[in-house]
Parts: C-alpha cells; sequence; structure tokens
C-alpha cells in the first residue's frame, strides 16, 4: 500500500463479525495510517452478531459507489463471503495468502477481499491486502470469464 501519498486513494468499507473485530480494527489502522479513506460498517464489539448483515454492507457499499474495495473478516472468512457474492456485481474471494489476493485481483477483478481471523493472522492478512490493493486486473482472456461471474461488469482502472 505504498505509492505516491500525493495520490487520492480509494475507499475501502469494512466489515466483520464478532470473530472479526479485532482483526479489522488492525486493518483499518494501517489502512488509515496509508491514506486511504475508510467506511467502517461495524461491527466494533465481540458481541455474537451474524455475519452476514456485514458482509452484505460492505457488498452494498462497493456496488452503490460508496466504496471502491470491500473488506470482510469473519472466524472463517467462509460466511461472510458467502454473503457478499450474493450480491448482484461483488466479486469477493476468501483469501489466506498474498499469492490468492494478487491473483484475485488480476484474474477476477475481484472487489471485496474476505479473511478469517482464526485462519489467517494479521501480518499475512496485511501483506494479502496490500497486494490486493495495489494489483490492477490484467484483462485480456480473463475479461470473458468475469462477464460470465458479473454479466453488468464493466472494466474500472
Amino acid at each position: 500500500m505504498t505509492g505516491d501519498p500525493t495520490q487520492t486513494r480509494p475507499t475501502i468499507a469494512l466489515g466483520a463479525d464478532h470473530a472479526g473485530v479485532e482483526l479489522k480494527a488492525t486493518l483499518r489502522a494501517v489502512l488509515e495510517g496509508e491514506g486511504y479513506p475508510v467506511l467502517d460498517l461495524g461491527t466494533n464489539g465481540t458481541e455474537s452478531v451474524d455475519y452476514p448483515d456485514f458482509g452484505t454492507a460492505v457488498a452494498q457499499a462497493v456496488v452503490g459507489g460508496r466504496a471502491r474495495f470491500g473488506v470482510l473478516v469473519c472466524g472463517t472468512g467462509i460466511g461472510i463471503s458467502i454473503s457478499a457474492n450474493r450480491i448482484p456485481g461483488v466479486r469477493c474471494a476468501n483469501v489466506h495468502d498474498s499469492t490468492g489476493a494478487r491473483l484475485t485481483r488480476a484474474h477476477n477483478d475481484a472487489n471485496v477481499i474476505a479473511f478469517g481471523a482464526r485462519l489467517t493472522g494479521p501480518e499475512v492478512a496485511l501483506d494479502a491486502l496490500r497486494a490486493f490493493l495495489s494489483t490492477p486486473f490484467e484483462g485480456g482472456r480473463h475479461e470473458r470469464r468475469v462477464r460470465k461471474l458479473s454479466p453488468d461488469w464493466e472494466r474500472t482502472p
């Protein structure tokens, strides 16, 4: 997440359930420290909540234009990514390392990334988030595949 500090950074929507709240806070602090505007859609405590509410909120913020990218965290990353992918236009990938994060941007033009706080530590998640945010979509042969995932997809820089 390095680069020209004078360049405008995209807004990032964040969401987590109770299992992911601590990792979300870590990711938020780094994003804000590096100049990313953050739209934190909760949760902010450890009281049990339902992950679909937060996956949906972040997904809607991304497709609604309130944020360019979304970051989701739950215990495994699985349930919250499924909930995000129910929103048309979202391509959310549950990743476990920087290679997966880089490839989901390059090949799938993913606009939301999900982490499992019980499976992925903060340093690995930060490396993956950096890879996700710094990797452009490759286009080319991948475009027809992304259109099959999101028929209304339009390539954005």
